[in-house]
């Protein structure tokens, strides 16, 4: 009989996604009054719950991370950053790529993505490929 292999999903916790908003606001200064303080620690936890909850493989998983943390402003400052970061570390921690260009046009997927302008199928093409049609209100 063949033994089924068992891959292990290594998940990020809510202190450490703290950690990567302090980060985040550090390297990529955007304005002056940018801060790190939590808003909801509760909002972060529910981030985390729902990624590990989601059936999938990393990229779902990942999706549900990203939207969780971009649409919940759990943070003052940096959420979207945070989110970015959050997701890059969680895919690279599980041997997974996100291929996602160092592209200006990005932080307007973001705000797509906070005013549910794309299906997960979208965010999911998008980290695995880097493409994604252009968010437009």
């Amino acid at each position: 009989m063949a033994k089924k292999k068992v891959s292990v999903v290594y998940y990020l916790d809510s202190d450490y996604i703290v950690e990567l908003n302090k980060f985040a606001i550090k390297l990529y200064v955007q304005k002056k009054a940018d801060k790190h303080e939590v808003l909801s620690y509760s909002k972060i936890r529910k981030a985390t719950e729902n990624c590990q909850t989601t059936n999938g493989d990393i990229y779902d998983k990942a999706v549900v991370l990203l939207k969780g943390l971009v649409k919940t402003h759990a943070f003052a400052s940096g959420n979207r950053r945070t989110a970015v970061l959050a997701t890059l570390v969680f895919c690279r921690i599980n041997k997974h790529k996100i291929y996602i260009p160092n592209d200006p046009t990005n932080s307007r997927v973001l705000i797509g993505i906070r005013e549910n302008y794309y299906k997960d199928k979208e965010l999911k093409n998008w980290l695995k490929n880097g493409k994604i049609r252009e968010f437009k209100r």
